[in-house]
């Protein structure tokens, strides 16, 4: 069975695999897990010496199918606690990760499965990442970051906020711009400000790294209405 610290890499491997796609650079898992070079590099070693990562020299490291799946059973139970906390305990979404990252390594498939059941088989957690199935299969991460989808003028839906910086997500969350919210860009300034309006009519100005926390799906009348205005030009 995987230890503590060999959970915590495999989890850090997959989510920044599933944002930005392998191979994962020795300083980007130091990064997430702040954690010195040397003591990555051992571990990388160690975990490649158990097949559960691919190492290409100079270019990073790849989970490999063994360590895909052992990193998919610790993210399910992450998400399913952190839904248990929100749903069940009123935990805020600002306040579930921590906890979640304390028990998810101390709890039975059994109380993971009861947890799934009680929720109803919740497709994403509190923060919009999905939550992968009973069978371990990839899910299908949903949105495109905020900047990358919305041209000024345009709405779309959060399907997802990313929780990997404590204080970004409570601005995100102070503005209620979390899953579920409709948000439409204002403006885009040449120095990166991203305004921003939400259900309410509140306004938000998000700096770009911020924005870039924020994965959004167009809506329909977004699309409909850029689609109309290019058929016009045309």
């Amino acid at each position: 069975m995987p230890t503590d610290t060999v959970e915590d890499y495999l989890k850090a491997i997959y989510r920044i695999e599933s944002r930005g796609g392998p191979p994962v650079s020795t300083s980007q898992i130091a990064e997430a897990l702040e954690k010195t070079p040397a003591t990555v590099t051992s571990m990388v070693e160690t975990l490649a010496d158990r097949g559960l990562l691919s190492r290409e020299k100079y270019k990073g490291v790849e989970l490999t199918p063994a360590g895909e799946v052992a990193a998919l059973e610790v993210v399910r139970r992450h998400r399913l606690i952190e839904s248990f906390l929100a749903e069940q305990l009123d935990y805020e979404p600002t306040e579930v990760h921590d906890e979640a990252d304390a028990l998810e390594h101390h709890v039975s498939e059994e109380f993971t499965r009861r947890v799934e059941r009680l929720l109803d088989y919740p497709a994403a957690d509190p923060h919009g990442d999905p939550i992968p199935p009973a069978d371990l299969s990839t899910p299908e991460d949903s949105g495109t970051t905020l900047v990358a989808a919305l041209e000024p003028g345009e709405r779309g839906t959060v399907v997802r906020v990313s929780d990997r910086d404590p204080d970004v997500l409570e601005f995100l969350v102070d503005a209620d711009i979390t899953p579920g919210t409709t948000v439409e860009v204002v403006e885009v300034t040449s120095f990166g400000l991203v305004t921003v309006r939400t259900d309410g009519g509140d306004e938000h100005g998000l700096p770009e790294a911020v924005a870039d926390r924020v994965y959004v799906r167009r809506a329909a009348d977004s699309t409909a209405a850029t689609d109309g205005q290019e058929a016009g030009d045309a």
